[in-house]
């Protein structure tokens, strides 16, 4: 397989590392240095393009891989604010897409067992459910955008919580997110139910990159030739 890599930095060349190792053939590596190459034809080259960049940029990277007719796997973070019209886009274009707050497989099975243990937490309302997140100091967005996601599951089963907040809160609605940035941490979520009897925690702690990127391959793999929309569940769970 034939892959553009659209962003080139350690989380790029992690990937690189693993695409290269199952005897993929990296076609095109887009940095801030060499901007000037992500162009439609150049895209045209890959079968599949993965993009790891900033929220400043996903968006009209992902636009132009659907228009340059190649399926795109996203795990920028920060632009979910445009998700629908990124959507409605490539659907436009009759493209492929798949985004992933985190590629890792073992954090994609953390989400599945976090959604559950919301489910059989929501009937005993003596416990108050908050997050903690910890990743490196380059991490730009805060929350991260795996914290949201669990948050988000979270909201749908607990429904006394109303909305997910970045900072310490005194009001019982508020799911309380606390973010850290600690050098080398490549990241650790935790999700707490307290009460005044005992407390029930949940953890993920990633040791590397390779989880990250050995799931964005994986993605890349799933999703050539295909048309539609798509996520880590279809990747890993159907």
């Amino acid at each position: 397989m034939k892959i553009a890599l659209i962003g080139y930095g350690k989380m790029g060349k992690a990937i690189e590392e693993i695409a290269l190792a199952k005897g993929h053939e990296i076609v095109l590596k887009i940095s801030s240095s060499t901007i000037d190459l992500l162009t439609k034809e150049n895209l045209q080259q890959a079968d599949v393009a993965i993009e790891f960049t900033n929220p400043e940029s996903a968006v009209q990277n992902i636009k132009l891989c659907a228009d340059a007719g190649v399926p795109c796997i996203s795990g920028s973070t920060g632009w979910l604010k445009n998700w629908h019209e990124v959507v409605n886009y490539v659907n436009e274009k009759q493209g492929a897409f798949l985004y992933g707050s985190n590629f890792s497989i073992g954090v994609n099975l953390f989400f599945e067992l976090n959604k559950y243990l919301a489910k059989l937490m929501k009937p005993y309302k003596d416990y108050d459910v908050s997050l903690e997140e910890i990743h490196h100091t380059h991490k730009k967005d805060a929350p991260s955008g795996t914290a949201i996601t669990l948050a988000e599951q979270v909201l749908h089963e607990i429904t006394s919580k109303k909305n997910w907040v970045n900072a310490p809160s005194g009001n019982k609605e508020d799911l309380v997110i606390l973010s850290q940035r600690i050098d080398p941490a490549p990241g650790t979520h935790t999700i707490k139910y307290s009460s005044e009897i005992d407390d029930i925690e949940i953890t993920h702690t990633a040791h590397n990159r390779k989880g990250f990127a050995g799931g964005a391959v994986l993605a890349a793999e799933f999703i050539k030739d295909k048309k539609g929309i798509f996520t880590m569940q279809d990747v890993l769970f159907r």
